[in-house]
């Protein structure tokens, strides 16, 4: 869809703030106006704001800092939905949940009679101008990028390879194969491509966060849920036999407020590394033969879009689980590769046209037909024989 033509349109809607967009989201409706504070805003975040088809987005904070080139500006204006960027940290102080707002072409954001804040109108040309700069200057961000990656392997390398204690879980996955899923890039294409892969090998689920909506939103229930549970929903908790909480070796365990709100019952897992480490790390230790990557962070712009300034413990973590883990792209081509759907007509055709063949030169089939052809004559003849 083309950017609206902004010299010719105002955008009004009912304001929704939050400071955090994938907790935002969950509380948008169609045509409201989303109020964020996301510096470098990225891909997955914008994403989510499209499905969520929100009338607009205002963002405090710069949504292209200009450190890498982050995908997620392109991808609000290019879906036509206005972006209102810079406005400034004190819109987030002065609007409300439910505020009626308008933004017009020049950039003012008005409540009532009053501009609340004035920020600036990206085109999707500006947009892209960005990005290449962005791109072109991102050698400063890469070497941050490493040097943070090898201080922390040089400092927790140890960890990485140390035995881990196993939570106690109802789920099996010795000698199974396992699919890790993370809301991530891509995560609805993958588990698009690899559901003939699930209904045949059927592997144990385990989400990651929000990764347990994901398989919601595609039929599939997760068996496990491992994190900080700050971005899944009380329903999709509910739905799984096993909640994992990741606590890091120094005692920090963000997250644990929800699942006490929510009184279930679930286990601690101690490791280092991010959730999605943990969740890889978890099913190899418990045996998996096959651990399947679904919309898991591979790349540097995907690790700083996460706001994370290196990839340690994601390099270490899978230098210990070697060739046992695979992206799902890669298992969803080699599946497909396996028996296309066409094949199998074929097969199905080629083997009916061989039966029908058979039974024409057969004699077996000759003598009934001939059979059957006396019998209408001898027929034919007494019907003929009454008149």
């Amino acid at each position: 869809m083309a950017q609206q033509d902004l010299t010719a349109t105002r955008v009004r809607g009912v304001a929704r703030v939050g400071r955090r967009t994938k907790d935002l989201v969950k509380r948008l409706a169609p045509g409201e106006i989303a109020v964020i504070d996301h510096v470098d805003l990225d891909r997955v975040a914008a994403e989510s704001l499209v499905g969520a088809g929100v009338g607009a987005v205002v963002n405090a904070a710069q949504s292209i800092s200009g450190r890498y080139p982050n995908g997620g500006p392109i991808r609000v204006v290019r879906a036509g939905i206005v972006l209102l960027d810079a406005v400034g940290d004190e819109v987030m102080q002065r609007l409300r949940d439910g505020d009626a707002v308008e933004i017009d072409a020049a950039g003012r954001l008005w409540r009532g009679g009053d501009v609340v804040a004035q920020g600036h109108l990206p085109s999707v040309d500006e947009i892209v101008d960005q990005m290449e700069e962005a791109r072109a200057a991102i050698g400063d961000e890469l070497r941050l990028f490493a040097r943070n990656t090898l201080e922390f392997v040089d400092r927790e390398a140890s960890l990485t390879f140390d035995p881990v204690v196993l939570p106690p879980l109802q789920t099996a996955m010795h000698g199974r194969h396992t699919l890790v899923v993370v809301r991530g890039h891509d995560y609805k294409s993958d588990l698009a491509a690899l559901r003939p892969y699930i209904r045949e090998f059927r592997p144990a689920l385990i989400a990651v966060d929000g990764g347990a909506d994901a398989l919601l939103e595609v039929g599939l229930e997760p068996d496990i849920i491992i994190g900080d549970f700050d971005s899944v929903s009380e329903r999709a908790v509910r739905r799984a036999p096993d909640l994992v909480h990741h606590v890091h070796p120094d005692g920090r365990a963000p997250g644990r407020e929800f699942l006490l709100d929510w009184g279930v019952d679930y286990e601690e897992f101690v490791a280092e590394g991010t959730s999605e480490d943990v969740a890889m790390l978890l099913a190899y230790e418990s045996g998996a033969t096959l651990i399947v990557a679904v919309g898991t962070h591979a790349t540097m712009v995907e690790f700083l879009d996460k706001g994370r300034q290196g990839m340690a413990s994601t390099f270490l973590t899978r230098l210990r689980l070697g060739p046992v883990l695979v992206d799902a792209k890669g298992v969803s081509q080699l599946y497909e590769s396996r028996i296309r759907r066409t094949d199998l007509l074929l097969l199905v055709g080629a083997a009916i046209l061989a039966v029908v063949v058979m039974a024409i030169v057969s004699e077996s089939l000759q003598v009934f037909l001939d059979g059957f052809r006396l019998t209408i004559e001898d027929l034919w003849d007494t019907v003929r024989g009454w008149f």
